[in-house]
């Protein structure tokens, strides 16, 4: 077990002095500051911190070595990527689904002085994220940093905010008509995920589809607003949200036993709300955990997750290509140097002669 000590830094704010760690979501209704991981799975940690303040910007950052860029790994390669691509336009065929989100998990080794905190400082220096969040919970199995775009679920006081990504590319002019449809779909999931805890008629979507630019790549992004019903709190929230509708598909329940069947390797904080919530004022801000590193001490090993949502238009190749793109520029920046390769992993560099 290392000795890094507890630690949460969010968009401007960094908490320290652990006080408490829980399973339990209506403690988040209850009050103080608290740092919020729950993975794919459905395993929920809440930490609360005693002390929040600014961050300095002008701190040294912390040191960082990653694994050598060729000792990434996949949990699904190509061929088994596009085969689950594949089954999952034969459950569409089938009327068993409409989309499902299909993912593969990148694995390196690290050693045991290995500081998440170190990544999330190189990352923060190199990679612009509007939801970067470094979760640091040794004892508790959490190391996560993570270079979200997308917003899970927003809450001010009463009003509840999502904002679903679906569709990628690396320019707008490499989004389809798939895209477009694929991100209605999940909004219109989204919006019957809120309409289980808002008051009815108040659930809306005030943007559907803009394009949203990130570094290498843009989305497509829309927003679903609603507003809480009386005496919900966050656990009634996670129970209708969670997991979040557009790393799973449409109907949600039938997307995730497909899930189960063809990816190999659990997602843990991948695709799960990575945030805070500060339960004294009413307000949390929880992101969609993608592009997120963790580490996986049991194994002794750094993990990145990399996904594609997957529809009847779906080509399996360019799925797979996608995943790439999601992963190459982040996994590069966690390696020691060079641009990835075929699999979303760093290229190997050439062999001296």
């Amino acid at each position: 077990m290392n000795n890094f000590p507890a630690l949460a830094v969010f968009r401007g704010r960094v908490a320290s002095g652990l006080t408490d760690v829980t399973h339990d979501p209506e403690a988040l209704d209850s009050e103080g500051f608290w740092a919020v991981v729950a993975d794919f799975e459905g395993h929920l940690t809440c930490a609360r911190f005693r002390d929040v303040r600014p961050l300095r910007r002008a701190a040294q950052p912390v040191a960082w070595r990653g694994p050598a860029p060729q000792q990434w790994s996949s949990s699904l390669d190509r061929d088994a990527y596009t085969t689950g691509v594949q089954k999952i336009r034969e459950h569409i065929a089938a009327g068993d689904v409409y989309q499902t989100n299909l993912c593969r998990i990148l694995t390196a080794p690290v050693g045991p002085d290995a500081d998440i905190k170190g990544l999330a400082d190189r990352l923060s220096a190199r990679h612009h994220a509007p939801y970067a969040a470094m979760i640091r919970l040794p004892s508790h199995g959490i190391e996560v940093a993570s270079t979200s775009p997308e917003l899970f679920l927003r809450r001010d006081g009463q009003i509840i905010q999502s904002g679903p990504i679906k569709g990628t590319g690396r320019t707008a002019d490499d989004l389809l008509e798939k895209d477009h449809a694929e991100n209605v779909m999940i909004v219109d999931l989204v919006r019957n995920d809120l309409s289980q805890v808002c008051e009815t008629g108040s659930v809306s979507v005030p943007r559907l589809c803009s394009v949203e630019q990130h570094p290498g790549l843009v989305h497509l992004v829309s927003i679903v607003r609603g507003a809480l019903s009386e005496n919900t709190g966050w656990k009634q929230l996670f129970a209708a949200a969670f997991p979040p509708g557009s790393v799973t598909g449409t109907p949600k329940h039938s997307a995730l036993g497909i899930i189960r069947s063809l990816e190999t390797s659990p997602r843990g904080p991948y695709c799960g709300g990575i945030g805070w919530v500060d339960a004294d004022r009413h307000r949390g801000e929880l992101a969609v955990g993608i592009r997120t590193f963790w580490i996986d001490r049991t194994r002794s090993r750094l993990c990145f997750g990399t996904g594609a949502g997957i529809t009847w238009g779906s080509d399996p190749h360019r799925e797979w290509d996608e995943t790439k793109l999601k992963a190459e520029r982040l996994v590069s920046i966690a390696s020691n140097g060079g641009p990835s390769g075929p699999d979303g992993r760093p290229r190997r560099a050439p062999s001296r002669p």
